[in-house]
């Protein structure tokens, strides 16, 4: 059974730099404890020791722990979705192999860079508003692959957003296999250079219109 929405809102926002700090400590310890003991022995107790607060503190923004997790994992898609925006723009009027190259780099970093925190965050998205969200960060990364395509020095796009879709399906898919545990040793080694090849020659695909002759 899913957790209702009004659940997973925070009590309130942190504006402040000392309110700011207490939320990053209570993400961070929520990860900590989330990889190392598990969802069961994730709760919101431990969690406040680990960040060295009290439980008080934590219900000052978080009425529970689902709506804790939920904004952990937030702030995880969200940060994944700023790192991919940020590299489509600095790869913008590159040729289609750079653009992949970046694209690939960036989001498997994002993705992979703390696997354990993104296994174990993908395990619980569905039951805390993981689905939503991820449709809108899904958005924002398509969005930002589709303006980069668009800019390539070396290829056409008639449908970019299409493209773009098909181009972040290919790199999310293998990701995905590697956090349900089902990659195998040879597929997590080869990740880049092979998502990156399949990705160039997927691009590379779509040749410039040439003009017609009379």
């Amino acid at each position: 059974m899913s957790t209702p929405k009004a659940s997973l809102k925070p009590r309130k926002s942190a504006v402040q730099a000392r309110s700011v700090a207490t939320v990053e400590a209570l993400h961070t310890a929520t990860l900590q404890v989330l990889t190392q003991q598990g969802l069961i022995r994730c709760t919101t107790t431990r969690v406040a020791e680990r960040a060295g607060m009290s439980v008080g503190s934590l219900y000052q923004y978080y009425p529970n722990r689902d709506a804790l997790l939920a904004a952990v994992l937030e702030n995880h898609l969200s940060w994944v979705a700023e790192a991919v925006e940020l590299a489509c723009s600095r790869h913008q009027h590159l040729p289609v192999a750079d653009m992949a190259s970046g694209l690939v780099s960036a989001l498997l970093v994002a993705k992979l860079r703390n696997k354990g925190a993104s296994k174990a965050l993908y395990a619980i998205a569905s039951e805390r508003g993981g689905a939503e969200l991820m449709a809108l960060i899904y958005t924002r990364m398509v969005t930002a692959i589709a303006g980069m395509l668009r800019t390539a020095t070396d290829a056409y796009f008639a449908e970019p957003v299409l493209t773009a879709g098909m181009s972040l399906s290919a790199i999310l898919g293998p990701v995905r296999i590697v956090l349900e545990g089902n990659a195998s040793p040879a597929l997590e080694a080869g990740l880049e250079q092979q998502t990156t090849l399949l990705l160039k020659s997927y691009l590379q695909a779509h040749h410039p219109p040439t003009s017609s002759k009379e």
